[in-house]
């Protein structure tokens, strides 16, 4: 079968793979070749469920989207370097076929199955998440010539909460500490969030507005002691830059109208200080996602509707229409 024939061509899905492939390069430098073998295990399995449940449940009458690619290589890089394949295998599965296929198929999610699927090894496989991260290789050629890297033996929720700030902020900055394998440089998501929102692919305003609602609640919340690390350094602690860029500007799962946007972002950021400061999980970028997603198609329509209001209140007579 040609890849033509099994995928449904998606320039805007292609594109955020193009955005990915420079983080997926430095997570092989920094961890070995297993990222790859991670993420071709992670893709075949993935692809695979969504395209028995289109020809079980559709009949055959639609394509694979090109989402899934995006969905299979967004879940590998917020994993663990050394997770285990089975485990990746059958949370990739329960991803796509909870977080998108039973919802319907491409279009109709209401949550992002990537972050879904990130969620549910958080909680079903603790261990996975927590324990034995992997040291990153230093100095050239990394991980290119290797296949994995010796692990540290020190468990806690995230090795990036435990870089100190100050004179070793630029580690969180370019990479080169341990994590997970595509959130350890923020200067390279950074970028690849650029070129998203130069080729009109993903939402600034989301990315803004999520930025905004971590940066203000946390300062509210540092200064009142209730978060140990600066709010500015906790913007490129964990994976709330990937989340962030990658997973809470999903067309999809996310709002449609500009000010819903807004008000969806802001919500994203502020929940994921509250889960952190007050919450039992570190990383709660992926939780303020999952929730936001529940109120994407309610933001959509309380904005459609206020914007009807306006426009009828502008028109002579219209108010008493709206009234």
């Amino acid at each position: 079968m040609r890849w033509q024939t099994l995928f449904l061509k998606q320039d805007l899905m292609r594109r955020v793979v193009y955005s990915l492939l420079p983080i997926l390069a430095f997570s092989i430098y920094l961890f070995g070749w297993r990222i790859l073998l991670l993420l071709v295990v992670v893709t075949a399995f993935g692809v695979a469920t969504e395209y028995m449940v289109i020809k079980k449940w559709y009949d055959g009458k639609f394509k694979v989207s090109e989402a899934i690619l995006v969905s299979c290589l967004l879940y590998t890089l917020t994993l663990p370097p050394a997770v285990p394949f089975w485990v990746a295998v059958i949370v990739i599965v329960f991803g796509v076929f909870f977080g998108k296929a039973i919802f319907g198929g491409f279009g109709r999610n209401v949550f992002n199955p990537a972050i879904l699927g990130r969620c549910f090894i958080y909680i079903s496989f603790p261990a996975s998440m927590t324990n034995l991260w992997t040291t990153p290789f230093a100095g050239f050629p990394g991980g290119l010539l290797r296949y994995a890297g010796g692990v540290d033996a020190v468990t806690r929720a995230t090795p990036l909460g435990s870089v100190p700030a100050g004179s070793e902020i630029w580690a969180r900055i370019l990479g080169g500490i341990p994590g997970s394998a595509g959130e350890t440089s923020a200067l390279l998501i950074a970028a690849a969030a650029v070129y998203l929102i130069v080729t009109k692919t993903a939402s600034w305003k989301i990315m803004a507005s999520t930025a905004a609602g971590f940066l203000i609640l946390g300062t509210v919340v540092f200064a009142l002691g209730d978060m140990n690390l600066n709010p500015l350094v906790a913007l490129v602690t964990g994976g709330f830059l990937f989340g962030a860029v990658f997973m809470a500007t999903d067309p999809i799962s996310g709002p449609r109208h500009d000010k819903a946007k807004v008000i969806y972002g802001v919500l994203i950021g502020a929940l994921t200080i509250i889960i952190r400061a007050y919450g039992n999980f570190t990383e709660g970028i992926m939780f303020a996602i999952l929730i936001a997603n529940t109120f994407g198609p309610f933001l959509d329509r309380q904005m459609k509707e206020l914007d009807a209001k306006k426009t009828l209140k502008a028109v002579p007579g219209g108010e008493k229409v709206a009234s």
